[in-house]
């Protein structure tokens, strides 16, 4: 019987200017969020504090931490691109949180891959740089960031 295993792509099997749509969303609960923020010490009240939130102009209630946002649009790529191929996160940039997400909404996310090159100093593996989008259920982008990744090279 034939056997087959979920993991991420291979460098060789990343292509530049494909769209990947990472499915399922994540529907984001209160819970999560306060959660995420208790963990991370954020003590931000607009994200734990609902009377003073609801008071806040122009969202008049609690905002998802961001880092949460940002932390759930890498993790809902990591089944399709990077699972057991993945060696290292090198680095994020342009990061951008164009509208807010709130408890209730559906987060999806998709990535094109922007570059890709062979590793000089480690053989064996590539740098491949990812450019993340995340949109709420209206298709808003509530998430952008560019993340350069190290992957491993397909086994001889």
């Amino acid at each position: 019987m034939k056997k087959v295993v979920q993991r991420g792509l291979w460098y060789e099997e990343f292509e530049t200017d494909v769209v990947y749509e990472h499915r399922p969303g994540r529907t984001i609960t209160e819970a999560d969020n306060v959660l995420f923020t208790t963990l991370t010490m954020n003590t931000q009240a607009l994200h734990l504090d609902a009377a003073f939130a609801d008071g806040q102009p122009p969202f008049n209630q609690r905002l998802v931490n961001s880092m949460f946002t940002l932390s759930t649009l890498v993790g809902l790529s990591v089944a399709q691109l990077t699972q057991g191929t993945l060696v290292a996160n090198l680095g994020f940039a342009d990061i951008a949180f164009p509208k807010p997400l709130f408890h209730g909404d559906t987060m999806y996310a998709e990535t094109v891959v922007t570059e890709k090159r062979e590793s000089k100093s480690r053989p064996g593996e590539g740098i491949v740089t990812l450019a993340h989008t995340a949109r709420n259920q209206h298709g808003d982008i509530v998430a952008t960031a560019t993340r350069s990744t190290l992957v491993r090279r397909m086994p001889a």
